[in-house]
């Protein structure tokens, strides 16, 4: 008996129609890039493994997929290696590849193998899959697609302003309520020195990062297991509660931190950011949240996440300041920052929300009903003039019964049809139908056209 085909845990198969509404997504995103003065590049899904780890820290290394080496990847493996299990030194000897966690860190590898060919600052969008060894749960999968606008080759912070304004534009062409939550990486630097312990910078962030999924009590005892002393956990908790408007929260971290200056700086970034975007207007709701912290490393300014105010889903946006990614990849000193808009999620809130619109650019406008070899022919003259003037078009194949044709249009949700037979031939016409209202007339080329460009 063969064996029921499934698909792995945390991967999707995308219909027709939801392959039309991922376009949608796609399409916006990619109109508003372009609107700022992105290009658009690709990478492979595979990099070498020394490309990516040690990117994204302790937690992200777990998660990525490792591919293994081509042929006999156990040759050179002893039977004592095997036998000691030992997993990590097996990865590492018998693969050299992996899929990519997500297209930053390809992206700084990209600039830095093609810094003779770029113009600085370099603005680019990717949109691609990635894939993560996370466990599948709702709103979460291991493969699933990032679309990134990233500015490299500037330090000015009129870049954290642009991408912001980039958000804002998205999720108002897509009708979604969003907040803007942001932070900064050099804050919480000033936190972990506030509270005595800034070698723990990357087990603070981590586990603070994780207050939404888990609550405060967890990330406690986490931080109290990766040895964070209690009385540093005392000074911690009034720091993650701070109340009140963004200002408000700043003139607090200016009381509490001003003996750090990296935290210094950091306010003052968050300053300038939100009065450019008071300049701009930006009109989304944004909110200094200092229990943001992105798990990833090499982010080391303004940091940000986009929730939707209308369901309960994680991020569907996120990104930040880099200033040290394309260091280690052997070339320093050069700055950019970046935003991803995560689709998958995207694609949740919209279905959740119905605000899918209904007609897409890609649907099928009007199919040609016909009934025999001769008004195929004839449909297939007027299909060609259509297309011609980019109107989508389809020729039932085969002589059928009229209900069956009509039948077809209807489960595929085309708007109109051509009804072709002998009395339309002669008049050199076709019986034009509304499938929505069952209105019908014959008409000419000339107006068929016109009618379906209204």
């Amino acid at each position: 008996m063969n064996q029921k085909p499934s698909l792995p845990k945390g991967t999707r198969d995308f219909s027709p129609e939801e392959m039309t509404k991922r376009n949608y997504i796609f399409d916006t995103i990619k109109s508003v890039f372009r609107l700022y003065g992105f290009q658009q590049i690709e990478t492979p899904a595979m990099e070498n493994l020394s490309t990516l780890l040690g990117k994204y820290g302790e937690e992200g290394d777990k998660l990525l997929f490792k591919v293994l080496n081509s042929g006999d990847f156990l040759s050179g493996i002893s039977d004592d290696e095997l036998l000691e299990r030992n997993v990590p030194r097996l990865s590492s000897k018998i693969c050299e590849k992996g899929l990519r966690y997500d297209l930053t860190v390809p992206f700084a590898r990209f600039v830095v193998q093609n810094r003779d060919k770029i113009s600085f600052p370099f603005k680019r969008y990717q949109i691609q899959p990635v894939w993560r060894a996370d466990r599948p749960q709702k709103g979460r999968y291991r493969e699933f697609y990032q679309c990134d606008a990233d500015i490299i080759g500037s330090n000015s912070l009129f870049n954290e302003l642009e991408l912001i304004q980039i958000i804002e534009e998205v999720f108002c062409r897509l009708k979604i309520n969003v907040c803007i939550k942001i932070n900064n990486r050099k804050i919480l630097s000033g936190i972990a020195e506030y509270i005595g312990e800034p070698e723990k910078l990357t087990d603070i962030t981590t586990a603070i990062d994780k207050i939404d999924k888990i609550g405060i009590e967890n990330v406690n005892e986490e931080l109290l297991s990766k040895g964070i002393s209690t009385s540093s956990l005392d000074k911690l908790q009034p720091l993650l509660q701070i109340k009140g408007s963004n200002q408000e929260k700043l003139d607090q971290l200016k009381t509490l931190l001003f003996e750090s200056a990296t935290a210094m700086k950091g306010i003052a970034e968050m300053e300038t950011i939100l009065e450019l975007c008071r300049q701009a207007n930006v009109s989304a709701p944004i909110d200094l949240d200092l229990t943001l912290a992105r798990g990833l490393n090499y982010y080391t300014g303004a940091i940000l996440e986009v929730k939707a105010l209308d369901v309960e889903i994680g991020s569907i946006s996120g990104g930040g300041r880099y200033d040290n990614l394309t260091g280690v990849f052997g070339w320093e000193g050069v700055s950019g920052v970046g935003v991803s808009f995560g689709a998958d999620r995207i694609y949740d809130v919209l279905y959740q929300l119905q605000l899918f619109p209904e007609i897409s650019a890609e649907q099928t406008k009007i199919l040609f009903v016909v009934f025999g070899e001769k008004e195929l022919k004839f449909s297939l003259q007027w299909a060609k003039a259509l297309r011609k003037e980019n109107i989508n078009t389809e020729v039932y194949a085969e002589p059928s019964k009229l209900k069956k044709q009509l039948g077809y249009a209807d489960n595929k949700k085309i708007p109109f049809v051509a009804i072709v037979g002998e009395s339309e031939m002669q008049e050199g016409k076709v019986t034009f139908k509304n499938m929505s209202t069952g209105e019908q007339q014959m008409i000419s080329l000339d107006e068929l056209i016109r009618r379906l460009k209204a």
